[in-house]
């Protein structure tokens, strides 16, 4: 069986990494993307994607507007749309086949430089200390702002995961390749419509997330949550930290999402159910 050399496979990482901007003249941004289908789809990360409609350009030369079809803010991922066909689209692997010591290359464009690459080794798969419950790829590889959103792949040019962030050890975290596909298939996850602040209770080791915004028409609106309530539990779990919320929010019970509150003079607890459903994914 013919491997292809790592010069080919570099070329075809370049080919198949986009570049995303963001935003207007004075305040842009730039990130990186992944082509998914021939047929225009495209991958970041939310935070790249700020906007309904961003530009997307090709490795070619080519740049084309892009329609945001679904975003995930707490997940970080986000489907864009461009009208071309026959793109250079890149394969995935399951990430819970990728191992620690594998060789990872990451491609992007970091402080504006078209498809820069670099190159590492997976240091750990799984969750983060500090960062709640979610897995990340963990890689000992080079990223720059302007990566973010660019895939991280094998030895073979197959993506393992989306170049999210650098964490304080200097290590590249990656959203698994198993998630992004999940996000593509079942669309943008619920989320509350709340922002919150962690807040300490009197004598115990949970803390209480404080209510500081709703949006309107929300999950949490239409569940009659109210700014300046205080969160105690969801699904009979306390917190420990503000993402012990986001992933109660991943793992209803019945599609519910149970959570106790505190109100007005806070002397006793409530309870609200609130039904989650994800968002219906766009076609690809």
């Amino acid at each position: 069986m013919h491997t292809a050399g790592f010069g080919d496979v570099a070329e075809k990482l370049r080919r198949s990494t986009v570049q995303v901007v963001s935003g207007s003249r004075r305040s842009q941004g730039l990130g990186s993307g992944v082509i998914s289908t021939p047929d225009g789809t495209v991958i970041t990360n939310a935070h790249v994607a700020r906007d309904q409609t961003v530009k997307v350009e090709l490795s070619d030369g080519r740049s084309f507007p892009a329609e945001v079809a679904s975003r995930d803010v707490r997940t970080d991922l986000a489907k864009l749309k461009i009208n071309a066909a026959g793109l250079p689209a890149l394969s995935w692997r399951p990430s819970s086949s990728v191992r620690p010591g594998e060789l990872a290359i990451a491609v992007g464009n970091p402080l504006g430089f078209l498809g820069a690459l670099s190159t590492g080794v997976v240091h750990a798969t799984g969750p983060v200390a500090g960062m709640g419950a979610r897995s990340w790829i963990q890689a000992a590889i080079r990223l720059a702002p302007g990566n973010s959103g660019g895939p991280l792949a094998d030895a073979e040019g197959k993506v393992i995961g989306i170049n999210t962030a650098v964490i304080s050890s200097g290590l590249a975290l990656a959203i698994p390749s198993d998630r992004v596909l999940d996000f593509l298939k079942r669309g943008a996850r619920p989320a509350l419509g709340i922002s919150v602040r962690p807040v300490a209770l009197d004598g115990q080791p949970r803390i209480g997330l404080l209510v500081l915004e709703v949006a309107s028409n929300s999950l949490a609106g239409n569940a009659s949550l109210l700014i300046g309530d205080l969160l105690v539990a969801a699904n009979g779990q306390t917190f420990q930290s503000p993402d012990d919320l986001s992933d109660a929010i991943d793992q209803p019970v019945n599609s519910l999402l149970k959570i106790r509150f505190l109100r007005g003079d806070r002397r006793s607890e409530r309870e609200v159910s609130i039904p989650l459903t994800y968002a219906r994914p766009e076609a690809a």
